[in-house]
Order: structure tokens, then sequence, then C-alpha cells
């Protein structure tokens, strides 16, 4: 079992150059925070774009919460980014990014068990892995290692929170806002894998291998939400999507021919996940244009 982890580990080590964009490749100098002005011709194509989807998909009296980020063109839309709600599985990015905070020879030395099984978390969403490594760090830890990069400010909306390990009971810390036992925000996950790009967290050969983390391509995407709006098309995506009864997020790092961007967005209604598919959709017709 180990020896078929350690290939796997090679071959992904081996393709990581085309599974994943270089940190140099995005502006360093850019920063998202609560002041980031939006681009109004960007603005005002993503909110047509969400009132035209909600209205097919028969969410108009549900608001969405939505953020593009286009790093090529350093372009910024956002709907709603500081609506905290539950996120589902989106949160679990929180226990990636503690993991390598609180053990840094793994930037460099991971081991391939254990970067099989984060991939499981990150990849496949699982939540055994989830709580396997949330018990080993403990959720104050975790909590600690997101308020140090400002993934969430109370006084601001919230953002990302990891307060229970996931699907099991006993331990839960509620965020101090809204209560919710996993919480996100759009503007706070935009800005998780805008650092994880930039090779920020961390440092940028932990960003590195979170980045091969979300790639492994051992590990299939599930055809859902943003990956089946784009199916069929030239793109690479590093994603971490939620879903829990009507909570139906997505989230990811869009790459392809003339295009590099992240897409976030928050849904909370049964018809979620055929918004989220063709969001996905439009808004890589829309960056795949020239400007």
């Amino acid at each position: 079992m180990r020896l078929c982890l350690l290939l796997m580990t090679m071959i992904c080590l081996s393709g990581c150059q085309s599974a994943s964009v270089r940190t140099d490749a995005v502006c360093q100098s850019y920063t998202l925070d609560y002041d980031t002005p939006t681009d109004p011709a960007l603005q005002a194509e993503l909110e047509a774009l969400d009132a035209r989807l909600r209205e097919r998909c028969g969410m108009t009296a549900e608001p969405t919460a939505v953020g593009v980020l286009d790093l090529k063109r350093r372009r910024l839309a956002l709907i709603n980014p500081d609506r905290i709600d539950y996120a589902a599985s989106v949160a679990k990015v929180g226990i990636l990014l503690a993991y390598f905070q609180l053990h840094p020879d793994a930037a460099t030395h991971l081991d391939p068990v254990v970067r099989h099984e984060l991939g499981l978390m990150a990849k496949a969403s699982s939540n055994e892995m989830a709580a396997k490594y949330s018990r080993q760090m403990g959720l104050r830890q975790i909590q600690e290692v997101l308020n140090s990069y400002h993934f969430y400010d109370a006084r601001r909306g919230g953002g990302l929170w990891v307060g229970r390990h996931y699907g099991v009971d006993g331990e839960r810390i509620g965020d101090p806002l809204a209560d919710h036992s996993h919480a996100m925000t759009v503007r706070q996950v935009l800005r998780f894998y805008l650092l994880l790009e930039q090779g920020k967290l961390v440092s940028p050969q932990a960003s590195q291998t979170m980045r091969e983390i979300f790639a492994a391509p051992d590990i299939p995407h599930d055809d859902i939400k943003f990956v089946k709006g784009l199916a069929g098309r030239d793109v690479r995506i590093l994603r971490k999507w939620g879903s829990w009864k009507d909570w139906l997020h997505d989230s990811a790092v869009i790459t392809g021919p003339g295009r590099h961007y992240i897409l976030v967005a928050m849904t909370h209604h049964p018809n979620g996940d055929q918004y989220l598919a063709d969001l996905a959709g439009a808004v890589d017709d829309l960056l795949a244009r020239r400007p």
C-alpha cells in the first residue's frame, strides 16, 4: 500500500507544472481586503448573470453570494461577499492549511500516506480524513491558524471557521457571529485561494504542496457544481465544494488558455447545484473573451 502511494506521489510531483499555476504568474502585490474596489464592468456583468441564473433556477427569493477574481487582469466582482453562512465542507480548506502551518516540515517532507489522506479530504471531501486530522491538531489550534491569517473577523462579517470535527458528534465551537459549526464568506475564501496562488500560505513550498494536494491526479473530481459546468473545457481546476441539505457551495481556482481566475459561490436552495454549474460555465465564457 505504501509503495502504491509513493508511486502516486511521484506521478503527482512529475505533473505539478501542468496541474497548478506557478506562483510567479500571479501578481504578488495584489491584496484583497475589505476596501479593495471592484471592477465596474465585471461587476455589472456578474450582477446581471447572477440575476439571470437565479431566475432560471427559481431562486429569485434566495440571495446568493458570489466572488470572481480575475488574476490575469486584476479585476474583482463581488455579490454579498461578507454574508456568513454554513460552509459545509468548504471549511476543510482550513484543516489543510492548519496541517502545514503546524507541521512545517511537511512542505518538503510529506509522508505519501498523509499526502493521499489530505487529498481525500481536500478533493474527495472525505469526512473521515477531515475528522482524523482535525482531532490530531485540535479545533482551537486550527482556528488560531485561520485567525492568524485574518480569515475570520466577527466585526466584518465573519469568515472561515472550523468548529466541529466532520461527520462525528462531540466537541462543537460555534463561530462568534452566527454560531455556525463551519462557516465561510465569499471574501475570505477568495483570499485563501489568492494567497495560495501567490505562495503566501505558510511558505512558497507549502503553498505548492497544497496545490498539488488539491490537484491529486490519483483522486477524481466529483462531477458536480463547478466541475459539471466546466466539463469538456480546456481548464485546470483546483477546488473545494460543500454540500449539506440545501447549503450548496463551490470554490475554485480555474486556469485555461487566456484566463486564470478564482470563483467562489454560496447558495442555500435545493436548486443550488444547477445554479453553480451554470454560473461556472457562464463566468468561464466571460473571462475567456478577449478584453
